[in-house]
């Protein structure tokens, strides 16, 4: 089997896209696995990977979890909020003594940008990155990517806008750069306080009118408004928000085409999304929530074969 070019997953940034498509015809081959009767391969038997989560997460935790243990990896758990982290022990000695228990590969989550970077550089473990402050989240786009893919058959030349709370989102960072090396022209749309000053300089357009965004795409990727991580107030309120911005029935039966309707949860439903548009025909975030699986086993193998 191919081998990636990168012993850590840090970022999309660093990926060629002869990774992804490594890491995406790996993905289909797990897929058909979790889809059998016996759900497990003994693929990572003696691999001992530590998911260290700094920051609350329900989908890409279990979503890791379920991965490492369809591919019979031995599986630690760690949760800041009872740990010694809060006596005030660093990230470094938090995790040295985790490796001391002999763990292979760490995925870690944390709020610090930069963070699986600084560790990947200072420990003798593979490190994974399952999100850092609002920099990168590269399995999300990765599965994003891979649904995209599944669901149109390519994602050359594809047209894809992003929407909602651009600036404080590490989703949308990640699925511009996968989206970019895979081909597909890119849009953001949302409220200009949410949408960061750099985004044209990485060949990204901004669209401020929804309806004009969603006339131009053939996906659009919702996203959750990230209130925990705003500092100040960047629009009135979310019903102002849900007015503007939110997708709903009305607003995806007044285009004169189909349009492919994706979120990677959790969903603020009435404010971003209606829950007639999240359950419709439209959507694959369920679809999303399973490839999470896929990709996240692929991932997880491609880097323990290293």
């Amino acid at each position: 089997m191919a081998s990636i070019s990168v012993n850590h997953l840090l970022g999309i940034k660093d990926l060629q896209k002869s990774d992804l498509d490594i890491i995406f015809d790996t993905a289909v081959e797990f897929k058909q696995v979790i889809n059998r009767p016996i759900k497990k391969v003994p693929s990572l038997r003696d691999i001992t990977i530590a998911n260290v989560f700094f920051e609350n997460s329900t989908r890409t935790r279990l979503s890791f979890e379920l991965a490492e243990k369809r591919l019979s990896a031995d599986v630690i758990n760690f949760s800041s909020s009872s740990s010694s982290v809060k006596k005030g022990e660093t990230l470094l000695d938090t995790v040295k003594n985790i490796l001391s228990m002999k763990v292979d590969i760490i995925v870690m989550r944390h709020s610090s940008p930069g963070a699986p970077h600084f560790l990947a550089k200072k420990i003798d473990a593979q490190v994974v990155n399952a999100g850092d402050g609002t920099h990168e989240h590269p399995t999300q786009a990765l599965l994003d990517t891979f649904s995209i893919k599944e669901k149109l058959g390519d994602i050359e030349g594809k047209k894809v806008v992003i929407v909602g709370d651009i600036s404080h989102s590490r989703v949308a960072l990640s699925n511009i750069f996968a989206l970019q090396k895979l081909g597909a022209e890119v849009k953001v749309c949302g409220p200009p306080t949410l949408i960061p000053k750099y985004i044209e300089e990485i060949g990204v357009k901004y669209e401020a009118d929804i309806k004009k965004a969603l006339v131009w795409c053939d996906i659009a990727n919702i996203l959750r408004i990230q209130l925990e991580r705003q500092q100040a107030a960047n629009f009135p309120s979310l019903r102002e928000y849900s007015l503007y911005y939110g997708v709903n029935k009305r607003l995806l039966d007044s285009l004169d085409k189909e349009i492919v309707i994706m979120h990677p949860g959790p969903i603020n439903r009435g404010v971003e999304l209606d829950s007639d548009v999240a359950d419709s025909d439209h959507s694959i975030i369920l679809e999303q929530v399973e490839n999470g699986v896929a990709v996240r086993m692929a991932v997880l193998y491609l880097l323990a074969q290293k």
